[in-house]
């Protein structure tokens, strides 16, 4: 039988993953699948669940607590051109790193005590084989929002520069290649 504790847990983990807007895609029956290979995990406050330039491992939502993602630019003065963002219950954190080998853009830090639940890449290669639909559909929403995330970029660094410049990193990233420098 399940305690009281272990139902309310239960109910709000799989609230969290239900109403996901990140898992939209998923019918209710592939996100309960999901649900069955996350992790629960707890940090305090002032810990760190991963950071900057870290090989990406997993993703995290977030049941209870805040956490404040952090980005330096560089890296020898950490308080020289921080920005950070916060995060709060139900928001999700990390999804790059499933099904792609990127490092961490950012680092992750509780403001508080923190319980998330995890889906590691080892969880990943699970649904590949037991719900290779799922993953699929999984790695469609992931897709869809590193294709938002690059139009938003583009569309800003086409403001903040120009667009020849915008289009030429785009290119560059995409052939390969070195930039060739302006003959002019």
């Amino acid at each position: 039988m399940f305690s009281k504790n272990n139902f309310s847990r239960i109910k709000k983990q799989t609230s969290i993953i239900f109403k996901s807007s990140f898992l939209s895609g998923l019918s209710m029956a592939e996100r309960y699948e999901f649900l069955q290979l996350c992790h629960r995990r707890s940090y305090k406050e002032g810990e760190y669940i991963f950071y900057q330039n870290d090989p990406g491992t997993g993703m995290y939502f977030i049941e209870e607590g805040n956490v404040q993602l952090q980005v330096v630019n560089n890296l020898e003065d950490p308080e020289t051109g921080r920005v950070t963002f916060m995060l709060e219950p139900s928001d999700h954190f990390g999804s790059m790193s499933i099904g792609y080998e990127l490092r961490r853009m950012s680092s992750a830090k509780c403001m508080t005590d923190c319980t998330l639940l995890g889906f590691f890449k080892p969880d990943f290669e699970t649904l590949k084989k037991r719900h290779p639909e799922i993953a699929v559909k999984l790695l469609e929403a992931i897709s869809n929002l590193a294709m938002r995330q690059l139009e938003l970029t583009m569309r800003k660094l086409c403001e903040a520069a120009d667009t020849k410049t915008a289009f030429a990193i785009q290119f560059e990233t995409h052939y390969d290649k070195p930039k060739e420098e302006d003959s002019n």
